[in-house]
């Protein structure tokens, strides 16, 4: 597959919003009156939706960052700010990048915003913003796929290899094929943690980065860039890469072809046919910890607790909200549910306490956690 293949696979296919219905889950459906005793209690949420209508510059968002009681969202039309019920809008005009925002981090320890954009990194911060470019700076490509920040330090995963920001001195590090184990330099994904740093780099499986010592490794798939997997839990699910969530030191893995989680010693893979998974193609994923974790796919939005399995969407056939629950035996519950997603297309998940955002094809998703309680 060649890398201008894949470019058109990440944004094109975002907007190719019609999906073909299927099979909700797989597994084996249990028997109605055992269905109370045997369906585990997964997440349940209220979504509210936002889009145009409601203040949104564009209803297609690529990024969602909690930022406390505000809400950051990166649209095909600009950076949104939802704060107190209302919108303030960034855009070029503001000094924004360039309007398409791919991805946001938090400086916790500063309050500043970092978006990667399409045409550049911006900081905003006390209403101002600064942009970073090739021309003005040390950023590899101004395409911006991926951006995290740990202590004095931006990392950022662009169309031409990562990069690395020190706030403190205003130095630029880059990283490509010439001085990594990288084979291709299009990074989507980045996490950063004090001992760690990991790129999801497509056709070039996962990079890791040592602090401690400055040492690159690289995991790959066992089977190459074949879509059929030889070896079961060998290693990395495949090379083609979206995103990577580093937390608690465990690594989990996004890629088009299933997901990976990875201990420092022992893989775990997932694919639709023995998870819930509703697709193997995963935009993005982000732990909670080392056992739960949110898969963002293109026919929905899946949990993963450890054990069991959660799948929130619109159904892809008849466009109703739906909510699946796969328990560790395979068997597949439908759980009524009145509010769903924005669409089916997810493209990024944060969280706000027990609460949820979701940045979708069609909108930005509020998905407001409701106590066991009120299920009945």
């Amino acid at each position: 597959m060649k890398r201008t293949a894949m470019f058109g696979i990440l944004f094109a296919t975002a907007l190719a919003l019609a999906q073909p219905p299927s099979h909700p889950a797989r597994g084996h459906a249990v028997p109605a009156s055992a269905k109370a005793a045997a369906v585990p209690t997964m997440p349940r949420y209220h979504f509210v939706n936002y889009t145009t209508a409601n203040g949104l510059p564009n209803s297609h968002v690529y990024s969602v960052l909690v930022d406390g009681d505000r809400i950051w969202a990166g649209t095909d039309d600009g950076l949104a700010e939802f704060e107190n019920g209302h919108w303030k809008i960034y855009t070029v005009a503001d000094g924004l990048a360039q309007q398409a925002v791919l991805s946001l981090a938090l400086d916790k320890r500063t309050g500043a915003v970092w978006a990667g954009t399409m045409g550049g990194l911006s900081r905003i911060s006390a209403g101002r913003i600064d942009t970073y470019t090739q021309l003005n700076s040390g950023l590899s490509n101004d395409v911006v796929y991926g951006v995290a920040v740990e202590g004095d330090y931006v990392w950022v995963a662009t169309a031409a290899g990562a990069c690395r920001l020190n706030t403190r001195t205003g130095q630029w590090s880059l990283w490509n094929e010439r001085n990594t184990p990288m084979r291709e330099i299009w990074v989507y994904g980045v996490s950063a943690a004090p001992d760690k740093v990991y790129f999801a780099v497509w056709g070039s499986g996962l990079l890791e980065y040592t602090q401690k010592t400055g040492a690159w490794d690289m995991y790959k798939d066992p089977d190459s860039e074949t879509e059929i997997v030889l070896l079961r839990n060998q290693g990395l699910i495949h090379d083609i890469t979206s995103a990577v969530s580093y937390v608690d030191g465990i690594v989990w893995v996004s890629t088009y072809f299933g997901d990976s989680r990875y201990d420092g010693r022992y893989w775990h893979n997932f694919l639709t046919k023995d998870s819930g998974l509703p697709s193997n193609f995963t935009n993005s994923v982000k732990a909670v910890d080392g056992n739960h974790a949110w898969f963002c796919t293109d026919k929905g939005l899946a949990y993963y607790d450890g054990t069991n399995w959660a799948v929130y969407r619109p159904a892809l056939d008849t466009g109703k909200p739906e909510m699946i629950v796969r328990d560790a035996a395979g068997h597949v519950t439908n759980i009524p549910v009145t509010t769903a997603p924005a669409h089916n297309y997810m493209l990024g998940i944060d969280f706000q306490g027990r609460d949820i955002w979701v940045a979708t094809a069609k909108g930005l998703s509020h998905g407001i956690y409701q106590p066991k309680e009120s299920y009945r």
